[in-house]
């Protein structure tokens, strides 16, 4: 990045080489040379200064060796903190702080820069004039041009001032490993000369690094948690000629818990958080302000659809439903064309569609999720889905499913519908959503905006007044997990140890249970090693079972399922 010029030298009063018999300039004449001199230097280092402001700035990142108290962030309330403390690892550069310094790199079309500003939010909407039209002017400060991969800047951010960060490892209840492994994978996946061997290198010293740390090597990983910005399939290859990198399924990784916008249902370590949107609040107050505005908007639309027709798939279902938003006509509904970056670089369009709309249609995207759910809620839109795991089966600690009556909870807040029937011709979008009753569609509207703080990432260290955000949700989860840990860990009467991968041919498998009524058959299991109860299921607690060091390496070959 450029550096601020110095001050020029002082000029002579005459130019070298001038004529002996040239006038010799007057007073006021060299004063006036040496005032548009100046002020020609001030308008230089103030534009210097806004280009600066263009790119992410890696000042928040913790400088090696400068904490030595118990608190990094000053001694917080130990009510605050009782669910435990965290520490965040000072990682070497080549892992976060390299990759935000050179952001120009990580995507192949055009810089990623301006995305990492302000700590992963991106540009302020305020410089959007389209976007200043649709947002109430005390809201419009809470509204950033965000994409959608930038997660691992959020959190990390959020954890270095977070009041109960320790910088003091043997008083920590969870280890924060912040290595930007998305925006490193990212650089790597669609370059023309890019290998294997590049896609996992990072992950792979990370890994090597993380091995040799005194609390890792204690707990075999359980304690840790991460962030991965892109869903889990990028980081799952299960062969040389696969997509992405295998981070995920390198030695080491298989206890730590991660953070994933959306992760694999069948791995449970893989805990799937909201995607950032563009609203980002800076505290309660902003969140009821928003909440009334969209609760109170006057929606034309029935039904809206943001995405783009994928003319290269079979059977595209964006298609059917650009057909069903055609058919229903225009006073019904309303469809944007997300073709390439359309809507990843104007928020403005596909937000001005959600206010309008009572609902929002959304199918899968590249993967079973998309960035558009999050948009469609936090604008006020009730979402009808297509795939259960688009929604239902991933983030389960942010949006309520199960129990409640027939199909659950999630009748609160969303519409399924039948993709094969809507394919079949059996049933329209809108003959299904005119038969709900403008009061059954207000109480679903309202419960979707009830829901809203927690989908989104405060812009400040939290939203205040009790209201807690996703990142908030998904920091009490995971304590919650590690908790359980360690109560399962002493009720087992054992230290811990490493926890042994559960995966069949390279396939992630579920894992097995501890949930505290199965003491005998963990008894058993410790007797027969190779013996299993059939009548596990998966824990709540999603926390695979811990296996002492001795006996996991001598498992580790076994690949139990």
């Amino acid at each position: 990045m450029p550096e601020s010029p110095t001050s020029p030298a002082a000029k002579p009063l005459s130019p070298p080489g001038s004529p002996l018999n040239a006038p010799t300039p007057s007073a006021a004449s060299a004063l006036l040379r040496a005032t548009v001199l100046f002020l020609a230097f001030l308008a230089l280092q103030l534009v210097l200064f806004k280009s600066l402001l263009r790119f992410p700035s890696t000042r928040f990142l913790p400088a090696p060796g400068r904490c030595s108290s118990t608190w990094a962030n000053g001694a917080a309330d130990v009510g605050a903190c009782k669910a435990g403390l965290i520490y965040v690892y000072d990682l070497p550069p080549e892992f976060n702080h390299d990759l935000v310094t050179h952001c120009g790199r990580l995507w192949p079309w055009y810089s990623f820069c301006p995305y990492l500003t302000n700590g992963g939010f991106g540009r302020p909407s305020t410089e959007s004039p389209a976007f200043s039209s649709l947002v109430p002017n005390a809201s419009l400060p809470n509204w950033y041009n965000t994409d959608q991969f930038p997660l691992e800047v959020i959190i990390h951010r959020r954890l270095l001032s977070h009041p109960c960060r320790t910088t003091d490892p043997s008083l920590a209840a969870a280890f924060y490993v912040p290595f930007y492994a998305g925006l490193d994978v990212g650089s790597h996946l669609w370059g023309l000369n890019s290998t294997v061997a590049d896609r996992d290198r990072a992950g792979t010293r990370l890994l090597g690094w993380l091995r040799n740390q005194t609390a890792f090597k204690s707990s075999g990983g359980w304690d840790h948690f991460i962030t991965l910005g892109r869903i889990t399939w990028d980081f799952r290859r299960y062969d040389v000629h696969g997509w992405g990198t295998n981070f995920v399924l390198m030695p080491g990784m298989e206890n730590v818990t991660r953070l994933v916008i959306e992760g694999d249902r069948q791995d449970a370590m893989d805990v799937g958080v909201p995607y950032p949107t563009g609203f980002h609040p800076r505290g309660a107050r902003d969140v009821r302000a928003w909440q009334r505005h969209v609760l109170s908007r006057n929606r034309t639309r029935l039904f809206g659809f943001a995405g783009a027709e994928r003319s290269g798939f079979r059977d595209d279902f964006r298609k059917v439903l650009v057909g069903e938003c055609e058919d229903a006509g225009h006073a019904h509904c309303r469809s944007v064309n997300c073709r390439g970056t359309r809507c990843n670089n104007d928020t403005a369009e596909v937000t001005g569609l959600f206010l309008e709309s009572k609902f929002c249609l959304q199918p899968r995207g590249d993967s079973y999720t998309r960035r558009s759910l999050f948009d469609c809620m936090v604008a006020g839109a009730v979402p009808v889905l297509f795939w259960r795991r688009t929604a239902y089966d991933q983030y389960r600690w942010f949006l309520p499913a199960g129990a409640g009556g027939k199909g659950g909870k999630e009748r609160e807040w969303s519409v399924f519908m039948d993709r094969r029937a809507l394919q079949a011709g059996n049933v329209t979008v809108l003959e299904v959503l005119q038969g709900f009753s403008e009061q059954r569609v207000r109480r679903m509207r309202e419960r979707v905006v009830e829901m809203i703080p927690r989908l989104v990432y405060a812009s400040s260290g939290g939203l205040g007044d009790g209201m807690a955000d996703a990142f908030d949700v998904a920091l009490s989860g995971v304590l919650k997990r590690f908790r359980r840990r360690r109560w399962s860990v002493a009720r087992e009467g054992r230290p811990p140890g490493p926890v042994v991968d559960r995966r069949v041919n390279g396939t992630s498998m579920a894992p097995p249970v501890s949930n505290g009524k199965n003491w005998s058959a963990i008894r058993r299991r410790r007797r027969r090693r190779f013996s299993r109860d059939k009548s596990r299921r998966v824990s709540s607690s999603h926390i695979k079972p811990v296996v002492p060091q001795g006996e996991a390496s001598g498992r580790q070959s076994l690949q139990i399922s």
